[in-house]
């Protein structure tokens, strides 16, 4: 049983809720400024019993990513209150709603498949009722247009700074960020093919020679493109609180196979990975755990939080977040490719002056292992080799 509602607030803080249960919207609103569409789940008990409206979105990400680490990095609920959520609401249903594979992620069971559904069928009848009632209330109010007149569409390797910024950018602000986080060499991808507006990548200056940087060099040209500073930041091995088998290196975990989860293939991290266990002589196959992958350093680091695996690589900041030890091994330096001809466009301007900008430092100021002294400046493609 699903059920739509409008909520809007008017000038003088008033709230007006206008609530629409299958294709009879009740209409009871004065003066409104913003009318936003929800949709809720109950179960047809007596008395009703509302499903947590955390579900659907946490279902939906699970069978976007195949993990639920990855569903989580980037949806505002930890690990472990996603575990706890989906136990609560399986009891509740009755019925499972996730299937959890050691070593290949998650997938939806057939109740959590339903369920999905229902929800895009859900919206998309809601979708075809909110034009309508939306040009009504617009009609009868003297609501402000939103002040956020650009986008700027990036797909980005995972990085905690750049995923804070989109949401430290206020929703009536001039610029709002379509923001995906994939692999740094699929993100380049998709910007050589025009598909974004920018791309996020990162490198490691101090281990980069020139067959590291080609896979790079080949999705960039340096008469067409330019690269923004970000962030400099330490990646190091992510490991249980107090780390207790004395961890120092990948030999050490290969020598006591002790259980690690990877990043995705194509990920700069990855990259980083195979790199540093090359110069550590160590054979990828002998690292158990090699094949299994996450998406994002939040994932990694609650990989080991939740005792599912015995170390990762990844993000100092994502270590500290989940209370975890780690041991660094690098500093890289993460960059956003833009075309040159795009420096002067409105979108890349105003990112350009957020990345040097007071809410940006504070951004960066809070993560651990995190530097942004340079954010904002832009260099020839050519500052790779330098």
């Amino acid at each position: 049983m699903s059920r739509y509602a409008y909520i809007g607030t008017s000038p003088g803080s008033e709230t007006t809720i206008i609530t629409a249960a299958g294709t009879k919207p009740i209409y009871a609103a004065k003066c409104i400024m913003r009318v936003a569409p929800t949709l809720s789940w109950t179960l047809a008990t007596d008395p009703a019993e509302a499903l947590d409206p955390r579900l659907a979105p946490l279902l939906r990400a699970i069978a976007a990513t195949g993990s639920l680490a990855s569903a989580v990095a980037d949806g505002g609920i930890s690990y472990r209150a996603a575990w706890g959520l989906l136990r609560e609401q399986q009891r509740t249903l009755g019925a499972p709603l996730v299937v959890l594979e050691r070593g290949r992620g998650a997938r939806l069971a057939p109740a959590g498949e339903r369920l999905v559904a229902g929800q895009r069928a859900a919206e998309a009848r809601l979708a075809r009722i909110l034009p309508g009632l939306a040009f009504e209330l617009t009609s009868r109010s003297a609501a402000k247009p939103s002040a956020a007149s650009v986008r700027l569409s990036i797909a980005a390797s995972h990085d905690l700074a750049l995923a804070a910024l989109r949401e430290a950018l206020p929703d009536t602000g001039p610029l709002a960020l379509d923001l995906a986080f994939m692999g740094s060499l699929h993100a380049l991808e998709q910007f050589a093919a025009g598909r974004v507006d920018t791309a996020g990548f990162h490198i490691a200056p101090s281990l980069c020679e020139t067959s590291d940087l080609a896979p790079f060099r080949r999705l960039l040209h340096a008469r067409r493109d330019r690269l923004i500073r970000l962030v400099d930041r330490d990646q190091g091995l992510i490991l249980p609180r107090g780390n207790p088998e004395r961890v120092r290196g990948f030999r050490e975990l290969a020598r006591r196979q002790l259980r690690f989860v990877n990043r995705q293939r194509g990920s700069g991290t990855r990259l980083l990975i195979d790199r540093l266990l090359a110069d550590e002589s160590v054979d990828p196959t002998a690292l158990a755990g090699y094949a299994n992958e996450e998406f994002t350093h939040a994932a990694v680091a609650a990989t080991v939080a939740s005792g599912a695996a015995d170390a990762a690589f990844g993000l100092r900041a994502a270590a500290a977040e989940y209370g975890l030890a780690f041991v660094p091994r690098i500093r890289e330096r993460y960059y956003l490719a833009v075309h040159a001809r795009a420096l002067a466009a409105p979108a890349v301007a105003t990112l350009i002056a957020a990345l040097q900008g007071p809410i940006f430092e504070r951004i960066v100021r809070r993560l651990p292992g995190y530097r942004g002294e340079d954010a904002g400046t832009v260099l020839g493609v050519d500052a790779l080799i330098a």
